[in-house]
């Protein structure tokens, strides 16, 4: 590990704090802005999309096989975040796993709660069907809500009879909505992302006022049977790492085939500063040969 690269982060991250009451204005541009330090992709190819009324784009590295393809489902509290600030993350999971990255702006609270989110990445789903992709061939990946987004993903479409990938990744999950796992608080000084006020505060502008443990929206409560494979990375440094344990030992209990990749040292997201961070290259590297070994 590159020690120096780490503290960089980790003190451009805390020089950012945010206002003393929660905005949400602020926190979206605030996101934005970090995807812009972090620099594009100048070689990929990006083709913006109607999927099926969901705004979405493609991106694509150079020499990929275009016949497969990764749903994947943005981070950021299901409030925050855009295919523009996960196109670098997309970038490198499409060049690491040799498949096109379908990138959606699902609907964000607390404009657009819960179910919105669901709604939205299923339409992305089947739309993906309707452009002749066979689900061997595709794969659903997302990072912390996204990570939980993507396991609600799986959940639905099997429940809806929809089909499912070939395999599914989920980095730094965001599962219980509630934040009842101990890491949350033994992690929270170590983790210079994510706290627990802040999870609380995004989980009431998705939930809406509805029960914290419906399935669909903390999959942590969710039936896990029946799922595909599915690779759960997360780091020691992070207040999620109890849901991302957690989720892993209740896919296990399901008879899922789990993989749970734990990064010691490693913050919230890793993946997503890969550009800086020689770990962030490594874990998309961990990412694309798990979709590539599982896909047709």
């Amino acid at each position: 590990m590159t020690v120096a690269q780490l503290q960089s982060i980790v003190s451009l991250l805390r020089s950012r704090p945010g206002p003393e009451t929660p905005d949400i204005g602020y926190s979206r541009a605030a996101y934005e802005k970090l995807a812009v330090l972090l620099g594009g992709a100048p070689d990929a190819k990006c083709e913006k999309v109607d999927a099926d009324g969901v705004p979405a784009e493609w991106v694509a590295a150079p020499g990929i096989d275009s016949q497969r393809a990764v749903l994947y489902l943005h981070g950021g509290g299901y409030a925050i975040g855009s295919i523009n600030t996960h196109r670098r993350l997309a970038y490198d999971i499409s060049a690491a796993s040799s498949a096109r990255v379908l990138l959606i702006d699902y609907r964000l609270a607390p404009e657009h709660p819960f179910p919105a989110a669901v709604d939205d990445a299923a339409k992305a789903w089947r739309w993906l069907l309707q452009q002749g992709f066979t689900s061997d061939r595709l794969a659903i990946a997302g990072d912390s809500a996204g990570g939980g987004l993507t396991i609600a993903t799986l959940v639905n479409l099997r429940d809806r009879k929809l089909g499912l990938p070939a395999c599914a990744v989920a980095i730094s999950p965001w599962i219980d909505l509630e934040g009842q796992g101990a890491s949350i608080t033994t992690r929270a000084a170590q983790d210079p992302m994510v706290q627990k006020a802040g999870l609380l505060w995004m989980a009431g502008l998705y939930l809406a006022g509805k029960d914290p443990r419906t399935p669909l929206a903390a999959p942590l409560h969710a039936d896990l049977t029946g799922l595909p494979p599915v690779l759960v990375q997360v780091g020691t440094a992070e207040t999620l790492l109890d849901d991302a344990t957690r989720l892993a030992e209740k896919l296990y209990r399901a008879g899922g085939d789990v993989r749970l990749a734990v990064w010691p040292d490693m913050l919230h997201v890793f993946p997503f500063f890969a550009p800086i961070l020689s770990e962030g290259r490594d874990g998309c590297r961990e990412i694309g040969q798990f979709i590539r070994d599982r896909m047709r």
